[in-house]
């Protein structure tokens, strides 16, 4: 049997990313030979991770890519188990390749980027299992948006659980952030009202019908009971209508006509949002334990 040496380790860890005594049972196995050992490993870490595809990832970051021109830039998310994973700066720094590759190479969807080759070798499929192998859970890419800007991009990180990107025309830098900010706190659905989704605001109008029928007026004072409404909530999910988080007296569409701007559109982010996260019942555990 080869002598598995210290620096042999050393070299497939650096290849790897994986832990010492993993790399170590590796080469032992490979008899020495490194290629063997590392191909072993990608196979033993590609298994790791389809087990680990049926968990729930409902943590994890949002993270950001933005070319120095400001006209090129991406949004992703990336979905691991636990707030724990979340923080690691592997996962973290991974969250961003992501977000940089988006960018780059314009992928039409999840499935056809992480199969993109790096510049540096390797895909970022095989990054992510090498990851799954390395910390232990299962790691997704959930959803990305790109953007080729009108103008130049703004964008707001709150931490990295909530994630704002926005293509501003005109105005200037700071105007930028504070409407990135704005998006962040007050989470409108789309720019305008042109753009409410049909069935979303068809939702509504059929729930403001029922509530204002109940109130036994007439028809005609019912229907205008529930345009009223209707322009209220358009005010309420509308980057444009909603009051700028830090002048409320002023709208958002008054402030962009101040500074002769516009906003192209926005993409909002938040980790997790309407994934079921996995609630752990230690009490049936125990229970379950103890009949056993």
């Amino acid at each position: 049997m080869a002598e598995i040496t210290a620096s042999m380790v050393k070299e497939l860890r650096e290849m790897t990313g994986l832990g010492m005594m993993e790399c170590k049972r590796a080469l032992s196995e490979a008899q020495g030979d490194l290629k063997a050992a590392e191909d072993l490993l990608r196979i033993r870490s590609g298994a790791k991770a389809s087990k680990a595809a049926g968990r729930v990832a409902a943590e994890g970051v949002v993270a950001s890519w933005v070319a120095e021109d400001g006209k090129l830039g991406a949004l992703v998310e990336v979905n691991c188990e636990t707030d724990f994973v979340a923080k690691n700066e592997d996962f973290i720094g991974f969250a961003r390749l992501v977000a940089e590759q988006v960018a780059q190479q314009d992928p039409a969807h999840v499935d056809r980027l992480v199969q993109h080759t790096l510049p540096q070798g390797g895909t970022l499929e095989t990054q992510r299992k090498a990851l799954v192998m390395k910390l232990g859970e299962n790691i997704t890419v959930r959803r990305f948006d790109r953007f080729q800007a009108a103008g130049r991009l703004a964008q707001y990180l709150h931490g990295t659980r909530i994630g704002v990107m926005l293509d501003l025309v005109g105005g200037d830098e700071s105007l930028g952030r504070d409407l990135a900010m704005h998006v962040a706190a007050s989470k409108p659905v789309c720019v305008s009202k042109e753009e409410v989704p049909s069935e979303l605001l068809l939702k509504e109008r059929e729930i403001y019908t029922a509530q204002a029928a109940e109130s036994g007026k007439p028809a005609d004072i019912v229907t205008r009971m529930v345009e009223g409404r209707i322009v209220k909530y358009l005010a309420e999910v509308t980057l444009l209508g909603q009051p700028f988080v830090k002048n409320p007296d002023q709208t958002v569409e008054q402030l962009l006509t101040a500074r002769q701007a516009k906003v192209q559109r926005f993409a909002l982010m938040v980790v997790g949002e309407g994934l079921e996260k996995k609630v752990d019942n230690f009490a049936a555990e125990v229970a379950a334990a103890a009949g056993a």
